[in-house]
């Protein structure tokens, strides 16, 4: 059965959703955590790089911490996978360059993509909203296994320009921004506690549940749920 929704827009969560958990934790956590050393001694000076180093001293409530001990907090909240905001703007920093050398190609599963075209070509305009940072998103949808798809993206939002993932602000704070009213935006997701927030905001949303991502098992609370991307259809109103 296919689940039809007429809606303006669709905002799409990355992790679990659109591309694979264990590809982002068995693949590109560890390339971070080989190059936050390196980032932090040669591009200090980087006003993205220093605001994010001071977000971190601010955090750990530690106004001296030195590059060594940065380093640490961004590991230790990594082995947490804390959606901690300066690490993921760390992180979104190197996979950018990773991306962009060839080291990296990012993953999507294999129901997404050509639904994502076929929004697109609807009229339908598609969001990110994702713990990782805007460069990271930016990344991902550049560098593809499909190549570049970021043409199908009207805009990007992270926990820094959004807000978290699980406060319904969040969502009004992109409804907002797209200028489009809660009612004519479908969010997906594999959290309960983000699809929660997004309803509560007057959004539609939608459980993305796969088998062997982490909240598969966990279910997505009393939310619709869907298995993959093309049990679902959207298109916009004609009146």
């Amino acid at each position: 059965m296919s689940l039809h929704y007429d809606v303006d827009a669709v905002v799409l969560d990355i992790e679990g959703t659109t591309s694979a958990t264990g590809f982002v934790v068995d693949v590109l956590y560890p390339y971070s955590r080989a190059r936050f050393a390196a980032l932090l001694a040669e591009r200090s000076g980087d006003p993205e790089v220093a605001r994010a180093v001071a977000q971190v001293r601010e955090e750990i409530g530690e106004p001296d911490a030195d590059a060594a001990r940065i380093e640490k907090a961004l590991n230790s909240w990594l082995d947490e996978d804390r959606k901690a905001t300066p690490l993921k703007t760390l992180q979104g920093l190197i996979w950018s360059e990773g991306f962009a050398r060839g080291d990296l190609v990012s993953h999507f599963y294999d129901d997404v993509v050509p639904e994502l075209r076929a929004w697109h070509v609807s009229g339908v305009r598609l969001y990110v909203y994702s713990s990782g940072s805007v460069a990271a998103q930016r990344a991902w949808f550049t560098n593809s296994p499909e190549g570049d798809l970021t043409s199908l993206l009207s805009g990007l939002y992270d926990t820094e320009n959004a807000g978290p993932k699980q406060d319904p602000e969040s969502y009004h704070r992109i409804a907002r921004a797209t200028g489009l009213a809660g009612d004519r935006l479908l969010f997906l997701s594999d959290r309960p506690g983000e699809l929660d927030a997004a309803r509560a905001a007057g959004w539609h949303a939608v459980g993305v549940r796969r088998p062997g991502e982490p909240y598969f098992e966990q279910g997505v609370g009393d939310h619709t749920a869907v298995g993959t991307f093309d049990e679902i259809t959207v298109s916009r109103s004609t009146t």
